[in-house]
């Protein structure tokens, strides 16, 4: 029997995943999305020791998606993939506004911190606990992290929209890569599914968030000439803005309009037995095997 779910299944558990999301204890999502933000830390220092060792740039990109599957395995919380999830949710109507803005800001704070935390750890590893430059590697995280902050700087508003449309094309890519989480019922099949989305925005070079939360501290760190302002303005900000706008209206809002009725509609029988039955049965809960995608 095929393990294939169709979109119409896709978009229905999409929905009941984000009210999920949506209730989760404040807890949770810091622990959750602490643990995403390193995970994909580890992920994208795989990419550059790869770099680092002569190989081609796809190579990294291949290689670079095992941090997505790691958080969609476990369940964790990954603020860009919640980007298309949350929105969709909230125009279903399993999501309500001040939820939606819960848990964004909470798992983005919890990404921010295990970021931050494993790219201090690998800093200290590289260096030999600071006895060292980092040799090769160290190198190359401090040339991507001035790429991605002071080039763009040079460029002013240009560089601005730069980042901001390098992230438009990337967060389409990754909240995709979310969604087919979706399409299998096997380990297996969620793993190859997400990979091909996933490989593809990193090969073509795209700006995510999470991972330049991760990057480009790091090469502050290992003495790239960035300052805090520089890192904030010219990288963190716009690429935040173009993940959240690809997510909901290219992913989340879009995939939600063209397969609205099923989602709709246990929506709003779920509302109609809550609103007659005085001994409500427990929330729909979706197939073990969808297993929680960023």
């Amino acid at each position: 029997m095929s393990d294939y779910v169709i979109p119409k299944e896709q978009v229905q558990e999409a929905m009941q995943l984000a009210k999920r999301k949506s209730e989760l204890p404040v807890r949770d999502m810091l622990i959750r999305g602490t643990l995403a933000g390193a995970f994909l830390g580890y992920a994208t220092a795989l990419v550059f020791m790869v770099l680092s060792q002569g190989l081609p740039p796809i190579v990294g990109a291949m290689v670079f998606p095992v941090g997505f599957v790691i958080l969609v395995l476990l369940g964790l919380e990954l603020v860009t993939g919640n980007f298309a999830l949350l929105p969709a949710g909230l125009m279903a109507g399993t999501v309500s506004f001040p939820k939606l803005l819960r848990n964004l800001g909470w798992v983005y704070f919890g990404n921010l911190i295990g970021s931050l935390l494993f790219a201090v750890l690998f800093f200290l590893a590289i260096t030999n606990f600071r006895t060292g430059n980092g040799g090769p590697i160290a190198e190359l995280i401090r040339q991507a992290a001035i790429k991605k902050t002071t080039t763009y700087a040079s460029l002013g508003l240009s560089g601005w929209g730069t980042a901001f449309i390098k992230a438009i094309l990337c967060n389409w890519m990754v909240t995709i890569g979310a969604m087919l989480a979706l399409a299998s019922r096997s380990t297996v099949g969620k793993i190859v599914a997400m990979w091909l989305p996933i490989m593809t925005f990193f090969a073509l070079g795209f700006e995510h968030s999470v991972v330049n939360m991760f990057l480009i501290p790091s090469g502050m760190i290992l003495g790239a000439p960035i300052s805090l302002t520089q890192f904030v303005l010219w990288n963190l900000l716009p690429v935040t803005l173009g993940n959240l706008c690809a997510g909901a209206l290219l992913t989340g809002i879009a995939l939600y309009a063209t397969y609205p009725s099923e989602a709709a509609g246990t929506s709003k029988l779920a509302a109609r037995t809550t609103a007659v039955s005085p001994d409500p049965q427990p929330a729909f809960a979706a197939p073990s095997a969808s297993l929680n995608p960023m």
